[in-house]
């Protein structure tokens, strides 16, 4: 389980993580955002409806889920963690730092989950500027709610600091290596 504030580097890792060898396989999140152009369905995310994404919800068919804007349901399948299960490789979550938690709730010791953190709240802001992606608006609500995730650090079993990119890659893949030797 790989969770962070937005901004923190938690797909770059994930996507070192995938490229390493170690039996992974990347768990498609479902979600009832807009698909965008550079998107594919059961690929990028499985896009669903609010509709069909609730009746999924009552049917007992996620893992875990949550309303992380309004409108906007995000979730994990519990086909998506058999399929992948039943490949014989270990499922790899890139969530929010919520939807984290939860995987960890429902999996425990079977789980490691990771909290990428960024060096401070000034860098996080940084980053997500020199994306080009925000507007004054859009860029205050992401680090405040950045500054809110980072209190839950300690909840996951390890932070690991994204403060050089390299180091952080190497970081995350010597403990997935620890946990799936142990």
């Amino acid at each position: 389980i790989v969770s962070a504030p937005s901004g923190a580097g938690k797909t770059t890792i994930v996507r070192h993580l995938m490229d390493r060898g170690l039996g992974l396989a990347f768990s498609v999140s479902a979600t009832t955002r807009p698909m965008r152009s550079s998107e594919r369905d059961g690929h990028d995310y499985w896009f669903l409806s609010e509709e069909e994404f609730k009746r999924r919800i009552a049917a007992g068919d996620f893992v875990e889920w949550e309303v992380v804007y309004p409108g906007r349901f995000y979730g994990t399948l519990r086909e998506e963690v058999l399929r992948i299960q039943g490949e014989g490789r270990y499922p790899v979550f890139d969530v929010d730092v919520e939807g984290g938690l939860n995987l960890k709730k429902e999996f425990g010791d079977d789980a490691l989950a990771l909290f990428i953190a960024p060096p401070s709240l000034q860098a996080l802001e940084q980053r997500l500027n020199a994306r080009g992606t925000e507007t004054p608006e859009s860029l205050a609500k992401r680090v405040g709610k950045a500054a809110h995730e980072l209190t839950y650090a300690p909840r996951f079993d390890r932070t690991v600091v994204n403060d050089d990119l390299n180091g952080a890659c190497a970081e995350a893949e010597a403990l997935v290596r620890q946990f799936l030797a142990a």
